[in-house]
């Protein structure tokens, strides 16, 4: 990003310079907004959003309409779910994935303006490690279909992402930790950082 951005205008202009027709496009909290999914479904392409606090009324929503479905075990309710269990590194994951389309809801605040808008989705990650056991909720926007299992492997593949290349410079690289604040020396870090990861 340049000095003085944030990925807010960053995202937009980088989806410009991609073809990305046919294809499932992913984005973190910060890049769930309207004009982004415009952008997108413009593109005839397909996206999965992460439904977070920054969108707090239409996140309240649908969070209640989950907790009150999941206490129903939704009862009456059409719906495609889709469940994996993963073991590995000491610890067992199992990921449930709901999906519903938006006539099963109702009507969800400023609706219309997500344009391609067919679904919202809650994954559940239950972790068993050694010592404890955590267990995360998470709600997403997509254009999709709805198909628990095709969603839930496009949403595994975008935290393979975060997991294989981010863990790998937080860690690795230790760029997090990494005090260099002079010149340009952090974007010349930066950007060595990245090129190696491209070359994996």
């Amino acid at each position: 990003m340049a000095d003085k951005s944030n990925e807010i205008t960053a995202i937009p202009a980088l989806l410009e310079l991609l073809d990305m027709a046919g294809c499932i496009i992913t984005i973190d909290p910060i890049g769930t907004q309207t004009a982004i999914a415009s952008q997108i479904s413009h593109a005839q392409a397909d996206y999965i959003l992460v439904l977070k606090g920054n969108h707090p009324t239409l996140y309240g929503q649908v969070k209640n309409w989950f907790e009150q479905q999941l206490s129903h075990r939704f009862e009456g309710t059409l719906h495609s779910y889709y469940q994996r269990v993963e073991r590995g590194h000491h610890r067992t994951e199992k990921r449930s994935c709901w999906c519903v389309t938006l006539s099963q809801l109702p009507t969800l605040h400023h609706q219309n303006d997500w344009v391609g808008l067919q679904c919202v989705i809650m994954v559940i990650r239950v972790r068993h490690l050694w010592n404890k056991t955590t267990r995360e909720v998470q709600f997403y926007l997509t254009s999709l279909s709805c198909n628990a299992e095709r969603v839930a492997q496009a949403i595994r593949l975008h935290w393979g992402i975060e997991n294989s290349r981010h863990w790998t410079l937080d860690v690795t690289w230790n760029e997090d930790a990494c005090r260099v604040r002079t010149g340009h020396g952090s974007q010349n870090l930066a950007r060595r950082c990245d090129a190696w990861l491209l070359m994996l």
